[in-house]
């Protein structure tokens, strides 16, 4: 004979005090796990909104990033002509030699100052970025000291606001739009004509990077290979999609402490959730003892306990996913492999808070296992005399 899941619903409820401080902490060690899910997942969709399949980076061999890669105007015409490049709406092949900066701007978490990205690019390069729209404003005139910015940087940056000044080398120059990339990198980038932004650096010979556009993405990936294999250009290849995933490596560490801080606190939550059980066992000794004289088994009584356990965990997972869910949406930032400031937004998915609930039940089951055997194991007699 099974006992009814009421029964333990009721001992729950009577016990409201020690339930709702259990659930609370292993709500705690819930909500600190699903904050760094969050955090990780939003890191990873911004990233993979960021690369389309057909876009191939040029850099110098040997470079990890943009900001340290060097690409002569020379090399770029030996470079846009290659077959397999697609041609834009005037003709002309698909390739933008582009400058890649970092300029320090007050944000508002920082008067001191953080870093963003410039990029100096063509309208060819506009062109490709199929994903970003403008949002706000218009973009800015070829050969003129105007750029546009993303929507994070307009957010985030009070200097780089639609209207603003920003100083790049000597001049100001006017921010006459602002650029939606649905949470893509290009949200925290800045961006201006190439020749106005490499004289104002002072580079106008040697840039940063290319980016071409394959005509399909079988194309794309024979681009790459022989870019790589060309000695006389000497420079190297990698698909965009490929170039932003290697860029996830950024938030290993933050997700990997995160995650580590998790397991400790879930031991003492394990614990805190046994002791319950424990001190519920030793209370409710007659109880159990007036159970078995009712007929139930050792077995039932077992799993009675250890479905209340379960079922404080799953309580306090529950409150762990509603302490994450004001999180969802937030933005905040990490460096990225530019050196630069790269946005995001903390993502609570469902499946991060069924990964949540899971985690809570498991503590339970690991802290009621041993609380509901030694209730099972309890004689009638012995039970029946205890206070």
């Amino acid at each position: 004979m099974t006992i009814p899941l009421a029964y333990n619903l009721r001992n729950l409820v009577v016990r409201k005090t020690t339930t709702l401080m259990t659930a609370l902490g292993i709500a705690l060690t819930v909500a600190v796990l699903l904050a760094v899910l969050a955090l990780a997942t939003g890191l990873r969709a911004t990233l993979s909104a960021s690369g389309d399949p057909l876009h191939v980076i040029v850099m110098r061999k040997g470079s990890t990033s943009e900001l340290v890669s060097n690409f002569a105007r020379a090399q770029f015409q030996d470079l846009k002509f290659k077959p397999g490049i697609a041609t834009g709406h005037d003709g002309q092949p698909l390739a933008s030699l582009e400058i890649v900066s970092v300029l320090n701007l007050a944000n508002v978490d920082n008067a001191n100052g953080v870093n963003v990205l410039v990029r100096g690019l063509s309208p060819a390069g506009i062109e490709m970025r199929r994903t970003t729209k403008l949002a706000a404003g218009r973009w800015f005139d070829t050969g003129r000291k105007e750029l546009v910015v993303g929507a994070s940087v307009a957010k985030r940056f009070p200097e780089a606001r639609l209207g603003g000044k920003v100083h790049i080398g000597r001049a100001e120059w006017e921010v006459v739009g602002v650029t939606d990339s649905a949470r893509g990198a290009a949200d925290s980038e800045i961006w201006g004509d190439v020749n106005q932004v490499s004289a104002a650096l002072e580079r106008i010979e040697v840039l940063s990077s290319a980016l071409v556009q394959a005509t399909d993405a079988v194309t794309a990936q024979s681009l790459v290979r022989e870019i790589e294999d060309d000695q006389r250009l000497g420079m190297m290849a990698v698909s965009e999609q490929q170039y932003y995933a290697d860029q996830t490596s950024q938030g290993a560490p933050i997700e990997f402490v995160g995650v580590f801080v998790a397991v400790i606190m879930a031991v003492g939550s394990s614990f805190a959730a046994m002791n319950t059980m424990y001190a519920a066992v030793a209370r409710r000794a007659r109880e159990i003892g007036t159970l078995r004289v009712l007929g139930f088994s050792r077995g039932s009584i077992l799993a009675s306990f250890f479905v209340e356990s379960v079922l404080l965990a799953g309580l306090g997972g529950l409150l762990g996913c509603l302490l994450v869910v004001p999180l969802n949406g937030i933005t905040t930032a990490v460096g990225s492999a530019n050196f630069s400031e790269m946005a995001f937004d903390f993502r609570v998915t469902p499946r991060i808070m069924l990964t949540g609930v899971v985690f809570a039940v498991v503590l339970g089951t690991l802290g009621g296992l041993l609380p509901a055997r030694m209730a099972s194991k309890k004689e009638i007699l012995t039970a029946l005399r205890e206070d």
